[in-house]
């Protein structure tokens, strides 16, 4: 069922509006809209404070076009925010593609992607997400952020239901003092392991003492130089001394 059937140009007032598609309701607000809706290609555009929510997926931003039939594209630019309510994600981006049918989000431009669930935090150039598969592919600028990991490489890959996180090309972790690189490198962001692969280097800061400092230690005790303490004959003699004596 479509509320909407025909066509609006220019509608220069604050709207909201709900449609029925595939028995999913699509509710979308802006100061201005024009397009076409009830054609074989519906093609809708939303200007000025655009806001779209579906059952899964809610956005806002400067400008949205909804296209496709049934509306199942949907891309938003400027000031983009959003949430995906299945997975518990949040974002905010310059760009973004939605393809409501495979639930793929592609987003771009200084992307901020918020995991607060399990205290992720990924910023980069580019990064999709996949709702179906729960997986979010990131490239250009990476940088990860959990707990006391910051994870950057040129490509990852965050594995939200698994907890674990694929870093390659001049991969590396830095947890808190302690650094790792690899060509390849999984964190395990439950159990916080570590894997590394292929021209592995690393620098680890050990704030335990070993047995060798502690015996090191002990040793540069002993050598230290005591006072030595008088002869017996070289000792002043004490008054209760000289009484004995001359009795």
């Amino acid at each position: 069922m479509k509320i909407l059937n025909k066509k609006l140009i220019s509608a220069s007032v604050f709207l909201c509006m709900i449609s029925y598609i595939n028995a999913e309701k699509i509710t979308f607000s802006a100061n201005s809209l024009s397009g076409t809706i009830g054609s074989k290609s519906d093609s809708t555009t939303l200007e000025g404070e655009a806001y779209v929510l579906t059952e899964s997926m809610e956005i806002s931003a400067d400008s949205i076009s909804m296209s496709g039939k049934d509306f199942r594209y949907i891309e938003a630019s400027g000031s983009i925010k959003g949430k995906n309510m299945e997975s518990e994600l949040e974002f905010t981006c310059g760009k973004m593609h939605y393809d409501r049918e495979t639930k793929i989000a592609k987003l771009s431009e200084n992307v901020n992607l918020i995991d607060q669930k399990n205290d992720v935090n990924a910023k980069a150039q580019l990064i999709e997400y996949n709702q179906n598969t729960d997986i979010a592919v990131i490239q250009i600028e990476i940088e990860l952020t959990q707990k006391d990991n910051v994870c950057k490489g040129a490509y990852a890959v965050y594995r939200k239901a698994e907890q674990k996180l694929e870093l390659s090309g001049n991969a590396q972790i830095k947890q808190g003092d302690d650094t790792f690189r690899a060509q390849e490198i999984t964190l395990d962001l439950d159990s916080q392991e570590i894997y590394l692969d292929g021209r592995v280097k690393g620098s680890v800061t050990d704030e335990r003492k070993t047995k060798k400092d502690e015996n090191d230690e002990t040793a540069q005790d002993e050598n230290i130089e005591k006072p030595e303490l008088p002869a017996d004959d070289a000792r002043p003699e004490k008054e209760e001394e000289k009484n004995e004596r001359k009795q």
